[in-house]
């Protein structure tokens, strides 16, 4: 190996290590309030139970929180959701961001939202702070592009592992869903990210793993038919959750249209008040929930489809708000969630025994991500760092490749990518003249359109693809997307360009 190379690798950890103890730190002291805030929320929710008048607080308190968490998404409306799709963005050069207003506000803007109980989690707002952690480092010390990609990547690696004391795990994610490649400076400067910034939060939080269940008994071979039932069942429910999320904005679209987008998190922070009052423990991420199902043998099949029916429910109503907040913890509850509930199910027909509930909480949470994230190798690791044991590995891995390949049988795609391309749609949008209108042409078989890729076509000036509808799925276009029969484009020109366009086509396949 050249000296030089050995030199860059060498630089590369090193910048790793300081990215991971900052954002370690940011991270931890982010974790920490919201921890401190939504145990407050808890509390004041317990106490209105006994004097509902308190219930006046809370909603005073959530419409000054949305107030002021809508206007920091007004100042940098990158803030608002998870922030995933946004560093995977960047990541791609697709997407160009300021590092600091990005980082305070999302800072304090997480802080708020998640103390009052929504169900979102802090890990997607936590890898979003730690890539601007990266940025903001990259920036002072390259002017590369590529390098300071590195540390971006670093940066979120870093962040994720101080929110889950995960280092493995965050790091494959940076490689299997973010940045879509196994690149040696990416993975040696996330893991060294990664491991300086878990040294940091375990420091704070200590080094019990962050979901550990206690002993968690093995399934006997005999029962791994059982996995394969839950797999299916997890595959469906993550395409189910894939579709109405997806459909969210839409949905806020309709019944509030007339709020500003960075304020309909108000919606959100007033859905949330009666859940809270009815069941304050269904509040939140849902790592304590997770903890609590051991325990919750008393409860009916019948209470855990509402408690499943619920969680869904009201974590779409916060994440469609686009409230800063992620969807892992909520995920990893729901399939925590579901796999207790298929586990109580064939306990009750006789068909396994009681002692493997446990397992199958645990194996619903890898499985549903896995699906939900088309990421199975970091839904295997983080569930194994986060549990706290490696006994488990070959149900795991195959509970989350069937929810994998169900997903993927019904056309599901990697969910922060279609956020992201949610995203990028209205931007590109943006770049195109103000005269030009919103039009749909229809490719048919007879048109010249046809088997072409976008950039072999001759479009007229001012004209821009915004997205192919390709059966129930929306598409990004590329230069090298292939156009087949039956797509519909959405195109945005002028009229004289739409009315070029329609001269060009064979009769029956104009629209």
């Amino acid at each position: 190996m050249p000296t030089r190379l050995r030199l860059k690798h060498a630089q590369v950890i090193i910048q790793g290590l300081l990215i991971g103890i900052l954002a370690g730190l940011v991270v931890s002291a982010f974790r920490w309030l919201i921890a401190h805030g939504f145990q407050l929320t808890q509390q004041l929710y317990r106490l209105a139970q006994h004097k509902p008048t308190i219930l006046w607080v809370i909603l005073a308190g959530n419409l000054l929180i949305a107030l002021i968490v809508g206007n920091l998404s007004r100042q940098q409306p990158h803030i608002m959701g998870s922030g995933i799709p946004e560093v995977e963005g960047q990541l791609r050069n697709q997407l160009h961001l300021a590092w600091w207003p990005i980082l305070w506000r999302k800072f304090l803007a997480g802080i708020l939202s998640l103390s009052t109980g929504l169900i979102l989690g802090r890990e997607g707002p936590s890898i979003q702070l730690g890539a601007a952690v990266g940025q903001g480092l990259g920036q002072t010390w390259s002017t590369n592009t590529a390098d300071r990609n590195v540390l971006l990547a670093a940066g979120a690696a870093g962040g994720l592992a101080a929110a889950f004391n995960a280092p493995l795990a965050s790091t494959f994610f940076v490689l299997e869903e973010i940045y879509h490649n196994f690149s040696p400076l990416i993975w040696m400067s996330s893991l060294a990210s990664s491991l300086s910034a878990n040294l940091v939060a375990s420091n704070i939080f200590g080094l019990r793993p962050v979901l550990h269940l206690g002993l968690v008994p093995s399934l006997s071979l005999k029962n791994y038919w059982a996995l394969l039932f839950l797999g299916l069942v997890l595959g469906v429910l993550g395409y189910a959750y894939q579709w109405v999320l997806l459909k969210m904005p839409q949905f806020y679209y309709t019944i509030a249209g007339r709020i500003s987008r960075p304020f309909q998190i108000s919606l959100a922070l007033l859905f949330i008040i009666p859940l809270g009052f009815w069941r304050p423990e269904l509040l939140g991420g849902g790592n304590q929930l997770i903890l609590q199902l051991p325990a919750a043998q008393v409860l009916s099949i019948g209470s855990l489809v509402i408690i499943l029916l619920v969680r869904f429910g009201w974590s779409m109503l916060a994440y469609g708000s686009g409230a800063p907040g992620g969807i892992f913890l909520p995920i990893l509850s729901l399939g925590a969630l579901a796999g207790f509930l298929v586990a109580r199910c064939l306990v009750t027909v006789h068909l396994l025994p009681a002692s493997v509930q446990i397992g199958f909480i645990v194996w619903g949470m890898a499985g549903l991500f896995a699906g939900i994230s088309k990421a199975p190798f970091t839904a295997i690791l983080l569930i194994t760092e986060m549990v706290g044991s490696l006994k488990h590995l070959m149900p795991l891995a195959i509970v989350a490749l069937v929810a994998y390949l169900v997903v993927d049988l019904l056309g599901g795609a990697p969910i922060y990518d279609s956020l992201l391309n949610k995203m990028l749609i209205p931007q590109k949008a943006q770049t195109v003249s103000d005269n030009n209108q919103i039009f749909q042409l229809t490719i048919f078989a007879a048109s010249p359109l046809a088997n072409q890729q976008i950039r072999s076509l001759t479009w007229p000036p001012q004209t821009l693809v915004l997205k192919i509808i390709r059966g129930e799925h929306e598409l990004l276009p590329q230069g090298d997307t292939l156009l087949q029969t039956g797509d519909i484009l959405v195109i945005s020109t002028n009229l004289a360009g739409y009315q070029l366009l329609q001269k060009q086509l064979p009769e029956d396949a104009k629209t």
